[in-house]
């Protein structure tokens, strides 16, 4: 027999007993379906928090009070540290000469923007900046312009708004030269940016930019706590400007040697590294789950390969009486077992992508397919029906022919 005859003879077998191969690949598909669909999910919550995550310009690390993403109970530990005031950043600006560019901001929510007689619902933000936030933080104009060094250094009431807002309250006028008011203060819109990735369905546009010493004018400087942002000059120095700003950052606020940093630093590539983290345990839960059901089944394929291998005894004599080796009978049932597992793992992929894409919708997520744990579970399909396959195969092709023959 060659390799046509094995795998025409194998496919035979499975069509022919339609119910009993599907009720054995059902084990097969529940546990590649299990950690198909919890991985998809998972795929495409990290692929939008990752594009939304996208805050910070490359090469650019922020200096902040707070971690970027707390646990619970973590707000005990970092409330009492010192605010980081724009004091301190001036002078830290000052020791900082070898970047790119610098910047620091300050926000407060739950604000109404209002022009005329609309305004937007009480969740908008004002968000306080010095010029060097914008190629910090990727804040592109669209339209009009930027903050000037005059409209910081005499605190002028001017701002640039979010593109959320002017869709809002503006609809089809052009915002640029017109007046909003935020909490009872004028300010005239000289700029409008451009529109960033949403969330989970939810804008990242819903806030008006001002200067940084407008905003502490209005909303005082007594705890007023900013964040800093730096970009250094390229990738090569990244992490030797880091380890410069936490120097610094450590005279400035007199942390002694020896003790813990009392600010955060942090960069997109820290904040999706700390959500992979959140996520990881998941993953692995889901693995060890779905790798139980994928031994359970495979003991059920073993099962079913050992009766198949009992009900084809006779079978298998007469191919041994008229030539067929024991290397063509322990491949065709090793086949088989392969091919159960195969068909289950198939199945519980196209199951749990669908279904997964689907759960994953109601989060306002893109759909994502996660192509290497797709790799990873028609893999461990095949290791399934290589090792519980392999037993059924060895007994059939060791069956004695003359025995066989005789079997009734």
């Amino acid at each position: 027999m060659n390799f046509n005859q094995i795998f025409f003879v194998s496919f035979e077998s499975l069509r022919t007993n339609k119910l009993r191969t599907l009720l054995t690949i059902l084990g097969v598909v529940v546990g590649i379906f299990s950690i198909i669909v919890i991985m998809t999910i998972i795929t495409m919550l990290q692929s939008t928090i990752e594009e939304g995550m996208q805050f910070l310009s490359k090469n650019t690390f922020e200096i902040r009070k707070y971690p970027a993403i707390m646990t619970h109970g973590a707000w005990e530990k970092y409330r009492n540290r010192k605010d980081i005031t724009l004091e301190d950043y001036y002078r830290f600006e000052q020791m900082m000469k070898d970047v790119e560019v610098m910047g620091a901001y300050e926000a407060s929510g739950g604000k109404i923007v209002k022009f005329g007689s609309r305004e937007t619902n009480p969740n908008s933000a004002i968000v306080g900046v010095t010029q060097g936030v914008y190629k910090t933080l990727n804040l592109e104009i669209e339209d009009g312009r930027e903050f000037r060094n005059y409209d910081i250094d005499y605190s002028n009431h001017v701002c640039v708004l979010g593109k959320y807002i002017v869709e809002k309250i503006f609809f089809n006028l052009d915002p640029i030269g017109k007046e909003v008011r935020v909490d009872g203060n004028i300010y005239t819109v000289i700029g409008v940016l451009k529109k960033k990735p949403d969330i989970f369905g939810e804008t990242q546009d819903n806030y008006v930019v001002i200067p940084i010493t407008t905003y502490q004018s209005i909303y005082g400087r007594r705890n007023s706590d900013v964040d800093i942002t730096i970009m250094s000059n390229s990738k090569e120095n990244y992490d030797a400007t880091i380890e410069a700003a936490i120097g610094h950052m450590r005279t400035i606020r007199k942390v002694k040697p020896g003790e813990e940093n009392d600010f955060e630093i942090f960069s997109n590539e820290s904040i999706i590294n700390q959500i992979n983290d959140i996520t990881s345990g998941v993953k692995i839960g889901a693995m060890i789950v779905s790798l139980i059901a994928l031994i359970a089944a495979g003991v059920g394929i073993m099962n079913i390969m050992l009766v198949s291998v009992t009900e084809r005894t006779r079978e298998i004599g007469i191919r041994k009486a008229v030539g067929a080796k024991k290397s063509n009978i322990l491949f065709q049932f090793l086949f088989e077992a392969v091919v159960l597992c195969l068909i289950g793992g198939v199945l519980g992929i196209v199951l749990g992508v669908g279904i997964g894409i689907f759960a994953g919708s109601f989060l306002n997520s893109a759909a994502v397919i996660p192509y290497g744990w797709v790799a990873i579970g028609l893999s461990l399909c095949l290791v399934v029906g290589v090792i519980f396959g392999t037993y059924p195969a060895y007994k059939a092709a060791n069956l004695d022919p003359i025995e066989a023959l005789r079997y009734e």
